[in-house]
Parts: C-alpha cells; sequence; structure tokens
C-alpha cells in the first residue's frame, strides 16, 4: 500500500538529521487512515484523538528499533490497533460493575458524539460493529471499510491468514444476520 513511500521515509530517517523530517512525513502520511481505524475501534473522537496521540508517541520511541521485520505501513497499525484494544480492555474492566453492557455503550457513542451523519442502514451497521467482540471488530473494519488485505491484516494482528479470514467471516455473518433481523 505505502510501500515505496516507506522506504523513502526509512531511508530519510536514517540520514544524518533526517529524524524529525521523516517521523513529520509518518504523521503527515498516517494521521487520517489512523483515526478512522481507531475511531471504528472505539466510536469516540476524543478517546481517539488520545489514542492517536499515544500511536505516534510509541511510533517515535521505537523507530530507531524498527528493524523491518514488517512493513512500516502493519508495524504502525500494528501498534495503534495495539493500543486501541489495550484502551478497549481497560474500558471494560472500569465499568465491569455497570448495568449497561460494554458494547452498548460503544454503540452509543455514534449518536452521542453528534458527528454521525449516515442513515438508519448505516447507523444499523455501525452498531452492530460495535457489539463485535474487540478482536473481531478490528478484523471486521479492516478488511470492510479499509479494504485491507488479509495477508495484511494477518501481520497487523499477529495472526495467521486463516484465522484472520474466519474470524471476519464469522463477524460478517453475525452482522447480516443480525441487520436481517432489523430490516
Amino acid at each position: 500500500m505505502f510501500e515505496r513511500d516507506d522506504k523513502d521515509i526509512l531511508e530519510l530517517y536514517r540520514q544524518e538529521g533526517g529524524a524529525d523530517r521523516a517521523f513529520n512525513l509518518i504523521v503527515r502520511a498516517y494521521s487520517r487512515k489512523l483515526y478512522w481505524h481507531i475511531r471504528e475501534m472505539v466510536a469516540s473522537h476524543e478517546d481517539t484523538d488520545d489514542i492517536l496521540q499515544n500511536t505516534f508517541i510509541k511510533v517515535w520511541n521505537n523507530l530507531p528499533k524498527f528493524r523491518g521485520d514488517s512493513g512500516l505501513y502493519t508495524w504502525i497499525y500494528r501498534i495503534a490497533t495495539n493500543e486501541s484494544l489495550t484502551f478497549l480492555k481497560k474500558e471494560r474492566l472500569s465499568g465491569k460493575f455497570s448495568f449497561t453492557p460494554f458494547e452498548t455503550k460503544l454503540a452509543n457513542r455514534l449518536t452521542t458524539e453528534g458527528d454521525f451523519t449516515g442513515d438508519e442502514i448505516q447507523l444499523a451497521l455501525q452498531k452492530q460493529v460495535m457489539a463485535l467482540p474487540d478482536k473481531q471488530r478490528a478484523i471486521f473494519s479492516m478488511r470492510y471499510f479499509q479494504e485491507m488485505e488479509y495477508n495484511d491484516i494477518a501481520e497487523i494482528m499477529e495472526s495467521n491468514i486463516g484465522a484472520v479470514k474466519a474470524s471476519y467471516s464469522v463477524a460478517y455473518s453475525k452482522i447480516a444476520s443480525n441487520l436481517k433481523k432489523e430490516f
């Protein structure tokens, strides 16, 4: 996806005095895509901004150790995904004594945040996505909304392609079945 640009950015990063400029290029190249990737998982603008900032801090701190075993693109997405999953886990644990299920709270954020502009069917789809388990939601979002290849998703999730395909298929079936019942 970003392979050529990523190689150029890494070359610039390794040049003397190029680290700041390379990092700025990373932020410009990935901010928007990562924002929506995170937002699809946590549903809240403020939380998304915080997680995005934490992601870029981790990228900056760990870029000197980046060996290139994976693509820069998938490495950055892995950091963002892990930050999102960690956030969701903490949120779920902090609300464990709540009467409202956590997935319901996530789905309610879609309309209470005030910036959802879709129609009734899109809202129903988003609510069904929010009802998925966290990792399954991440896989579904990357494949369905961002149209990522299975091999990239497997690398990001540190899983195998078969498991990613199975997870996506189960998520798709759940959502399709629930939407059919609704409409």
